[in-house]
């Protein structure tokens, strides 16, 4: 089961979560699921249920422990994404600015709806919790990339620079 399991991700990935659970004590190995997760993710581009399988075994907890943290958390991709992955915050500050302009624009633009991917799968679009930019709401994050004070032009600039 071993081999299987380091086949599943690079050794890079295997070391990075490493380190994350080296941070804690041994016993506490579990407290690094939340990073390993990432990891993963970040890899695979999404966590499949054998992904997350795997993350369990590497850190030596049930699987079910893995997935309810997994479903809990916005941040976790239970199914593939596109290549551009678009979170819009819909909570309050970003609600009050426009957000809800924002996602039918966008929806309209991409001809999809929340929590679905372009037939081409170049854009997913996902509906987020607050992304702490509540000060530049209302706001969209595509990769690690934060765009604030959003109008339907601005996004239309936006994607339109995404290759």
């Amino acid at each position: 089961m071993v081999a299987v399991m380091k086949s599943l991700l690079s050794p890079g990935a295997l070391e990075a979560i490493e380190r994350e659970c080296a941070k804690y004590p041994p016993a506490w190995r579990r407290s690094a699921v939340m990073a390993a997760l990432r990891i993963a993710q970040d890899e695979l581009g999404w966590l499949s249920r054998e992904t997350m399988d795997f993350v369990a075994g590497l850190l030596g907890m049930r699987p079910i422990e893995v997935y309810e943290v997994a479903m809990f958390y916005v941040m976790y991709d239970l199914k593939p994404v596109g290549k551009h992955k678009i979170n819009v915050c819909t909570n309050i500050s970003c609600m009050l600015c426009g957000s809800g302009e924002i996602v039918a624009h966008l929806e309209s633009k991409l001809g999809i709806r929340l929590g679905e991917t372009t037939p081409d799968g170049r854009f997913t679009l996902k509906e987020v919790e607050c992304l702490a930019a509540c000060g530049g709401a209302p706001m969209m994050q595509i990769g690690g990339t934060y765009y604030e004070n959003l109008t339907p032009a601005r996004v239309d600039e936006i994607l339109a620079g995404l290759d």
